[in-house]
């Protein structure tokens, strides 16, 4: 059951950051608080490697299947940069982004490894 639930909330996490890539935002006029567009890319990578993680728990405790599924979440993240560049005329495909999905990945699998890994 509750590998059923990680993997329906990393399925629906990789939706939404899918969709919420690809279209187009109107900007906000916030005057109270601004949230960094990388500190946004960390959390939400952050959040979708965890599920993955999770969801394949028993699995993830290898390291060869955790570092596949990190793979697979960096090459996913590099997919969307492309086609923010590519298909869209409202969005640009941006290195840092990449960088920022990048440390995500890797804040998730360092807290996944100190505190979900079977001893």
């Amino acid at each position: 059951m509750e590998r059923k639930l990680y993997f329906y909330s990393a399925l629906l996490l990789t939706i939404v950051i899918t969709i919420g890539s690809l279209i187009s935002i109107p900007k906000l006029e916030v005057t109270q608080v601004q949230i960094s567009d990388k500190l946004v890319h960390i959390s939400a990578y952050c959040l979708l490697t965890l599920n993955w993680l999770l969801a394949y728990k028993f699995k993830a405790n290898k390291l060869k299947f955790s570092l596949l599924i990190l793979l697979f979440v960096f090459i996913y993240g590099i997919v969307i940069e492309v086609l923010q560049g590519t298909i869209t005329n409202y969005r640009q495909a941006d290195l840092l982004d990449v960088l920022a999905n990048f440390i995500g990945i890797g804040l998730s699998f360092i807290f996944f490894s100190l505190f979900f890994k079977r001893k």
